[in-house]
């Protein structure tokens, strides 16, 4: 008897009131699990995100969100062999299963490290510098990003049932957000594994996440205007739930990522004596036979000089030979099934569009052989080679995806046209583009990043670390244009904020400084009694201000700096040379000079609360400083950030340092770790 899935609904598990769907292997064609959703409320499934969920993970600083992330990640990695072992029946090879699953762990990581890194250990983000509105400057604005008070429900495709959760997961609770998690039916039993892993972890607080097998029912119907919906799967999928009702009336936020006839284009200088042309010919099969082609960044098009298309197809042929298709789990294996026959038929349908108006130059649509593996009852398909001469804007190639082992070789002229066959598909999540020639490569890629989420320029340099064609990565924008779906996820801190609300804050820069917890310009400075650099993390208040001493500039001591440091540019040494420069009357104090004589004004020189000073933001020399000038500093407790578990925090300071008539010049962030009382 199959398995009978469950959905994960209002902090308990709950299995389908009827017998649902019946899911198959795609090895074999033998049941594996039943699923159905019927008898959810999906009302309640979403007041439970926003009412329980959703207050909790709001209550947390993205630190510890981050921190919460990393915990998870390390749980799933203690049970990745049985994650790999179900794999299998989606037809993945090891290779391909290292894609899905250990890529999805790896971007819990990602985001872990970058809200850490990248993010406030406090519930809002402050997005960009102040905007000085008045001219006094005692009104100003600032940006803000607060999480959205709904449900974050994502939609997955089938062809990664781990990377497809893990990567929506990510940038959404680290934002704050509650998720409901919606995956594609027919490989969902891997998904609902690799949940209950989750939920058995107890590492997500009550409400966070919940899973839905089967239909999403009325979900739509109950979304709100603080709800999100993110989206992977077809154009066709994405504009019927994109127009639904309650998503246009709510203005819910809606993101979608569907499948794309994405290209990679071979430069005129990569003949075949080049190290780019086998480069070329490697990802173009790579990208054929990885997840057996079901990959929304798959190379559908090699856009190819019609001087080379004879041999780039001649080599395509050789090296697509020796792709052995079989059972995934065999170690003779190169290229697993499809994930479903259903899947099969489809591809095949596509193909045959294909070829009727191209040429198929290699592969078969049935009699192939199979390794260890039965080529009815399973979902194999072998790959197929298409040959397109120069095809116009209306050709099959570049409306019709075969969503498997496919890719169709096209032909360009010049550039010029092969720009144009590139856009002809309106819109890719991602491109690539292979030679080694600078000026080709920016012609291309300019020519082409309108209609493209990603390029990747790949030549002998960076080949060998290059994650290749089709790999998107937590760091970078995933998505595209057009036909991709007009959305974008990932991108680094980027996707968080998909999950926020960036408001536009005014008012008095101490009223904009208490609510955003970072000192803003012309808010009140408190001068501490003690010296700042006496007082511990906790002891530190924003504003609390050192105004020092004043030191001169002397002659003997910029030239004296000049010969210790070997700096000797003109300006600070040569008078008739320095007056001729247009931004200053004569010899100057070397910037460096200037921040390093600051630095002997504010600095406490006997061990204490700060432990190092690891560097300077946002530097920027005003005005020139001459022989006889007089320097000072106003250095301000800016910013705080706790880090959790350690024993120090970051404190950033605002130094602002001016001459005898109190005109800046000179403005920068300093850096320091600053231990915890007690430490």
């Amino acid at each position: 008897m199959s398995k009978v899935l469950r959905s994960f609904a209002y902090g308990e598990w709950h299995s389908g009131s009827d017998d649902g769907a019946l899911l198959h292997s795609a090895v074999d064609g033998e049941p594996l699990a039943r699923s159905s959703s019927a008898g959810l409320d999906f009302a309640a499934m979403l007041d439970f995100g926003r009412e329980v969920g959703g207050p909790v993970l709001r209550a947390m600083t993205f630190h510890q969100r981050a921190l919460m992330l990393k915990a998870l990640a390390k749980i799933l990695g203690e049970f990745k062999d049985e994650f790999y072992a179900l794999s299998t029946h989606t037809g993945a090879t090891r290779a391909d299963s290292w894609i899905d699953i250990d890529g999805g762990i790896a971007t819990l990581f990602v985001y872990s490290g970058k809200g850490r890194r990248e993010m406030p250990n406090d519930t809002v983000y402050i997005d960009g510098n102040p905007e000085m509105i008045s001219r006094g400057g005692s009104f100003i604005g600032q940006h803000v990003c607060v999480p959205l008070e709904g449900v974050a429900v994502h939609i997955n495709a089938f062809n990664f049932p781990v990377w497809g959760m893990l990567e929506k997961l990510a940038p959404a609770l680290l934002a704050g957000m509650p998720v409901i998690v919606k995956p594609a039916t027919s490989t969902s039993y891997l998904t609902e594994l690799v949940f209950h892993r989750m939920i058995e972890s107890g590492v997500l607080p009550r409400g966070a996440i919940q899973l839905v097998c089967g239909s999403t029912g009325d979900l739509f119907d109950n979304l709100g205007c603080q709800d999100v919906v993110a989206f992977t799967g077809s154009a066709s999928t994405a504009t019927m739930l994109r127009t639904h009702p309650r998503v246009i009336s709510e203005s819910v936020r809606f993101t979608a990522e569907t499948d794309s006839l994405n290209c990679s284009i071979l430069g005129p200088d990569a003949t075949p004596d080049a190290p780019e042309f086998e480069l070329y010919i490697k990802e173009i099969v790579r990208e054929m036979t990885s997840k057996a082609g079901q990959k929304c960044t798959a190379i559908r098009r090699a856009i190819v000089p019609q001087h080379l298309a004879a041999d780039v197809v001649t080599a395509l042929q050789s090296a697509l030979a020796r792709v052995r298709t079989g059972n995934p789990a065999s170690k003779e294996v190169d290229m697993g099934a499809l994930a479903s026959l259903a899947q099969r038929d489809e591809v095949r349908e596509r193909v045959n569009e294909l070829a009727a108006a191209g040429e198929i130059v290699f592969g078969a649509l049935e009699g192939f052989d199979v390794v260890d593996a039965d080529s009815e009852r399973g979902a194999f398909f072998a790959p197929v080679l298409l040959h397109c001469e120069r095809p116009g804007r209306d050709h099959p190639v570049h409306r019709v995806e075969a969503f498997g082992p496919v890719s169709s070789v096209i032909t360009y002229a010049d550039l010029d046209e092969a720009i144009a066959l590139a856009k002809y598909g309106q819109g890719s999540l991602a491109g690539s583009i292979f030679t080694n020639d600078t000026d080709t490569a920016r012609e291309l890629a300019l020519g082409t990043a309108a209609w493209h989420g990603r390029l990747v320029l790949i030549n002998r340099d960076c080949a060998a670390e290059s994650t290749g064609h089709g790999s998107p990565l937590p760091h970078l924008v995933h998505g595209g244009p057009g036909r991709a779906g007009g959305g974008e996820e990932l991108g680094g801190i980027r996707g968080v904020l998909h999950y926020m609300q960036r408001t536009a804050l005014q008012g008095s820069p101490d009223t904009l400084a208490a609510i955003a917890g970072k000192w803003m310009p012309n808010a009140s400075r408190n001068e501490s009694e003690r010296h700042p650099f006496r007082l511990n993390f906790e002891e530190l208040e924003l504003g609390a201000t050192l105004f020092s001493g004043e030191r001169e500039m002397t002659l003997a001591d910029i030239e004296h700096f000049a010969e210790f440091t070997g700096d000797t540019f003109y300006a600070h040494m040569d008078e008739e040379a320095a007056a001729a420069n247009p931004f200053f009357d004569g010899r100057v104090a070397h910037g460096y000079f200037i921040l390093s004589a600051a630095a002997g004004l504010f600095v406490d020189p006997d061990p204490g609360p700060v432990l190092a000073n690891y560097g300077l933001d946002n530097l920027r020399f005003i005005q020139p400083v001459y022989p006889g000038d007089r320097i000072k500093v106003a250095l301000t407790c800016k910013q705080k950030t706790a880090r959790e578990g350690e024993e120090y925090g970051e404190v950033r300071w605002d130094a602002e340092v001016t001459n005898q008539d109190d005109a800046i010049v000179a403005s920068y962030d300093l850096l320091t770790l600053v231990a915890h009382a007690g430490a």
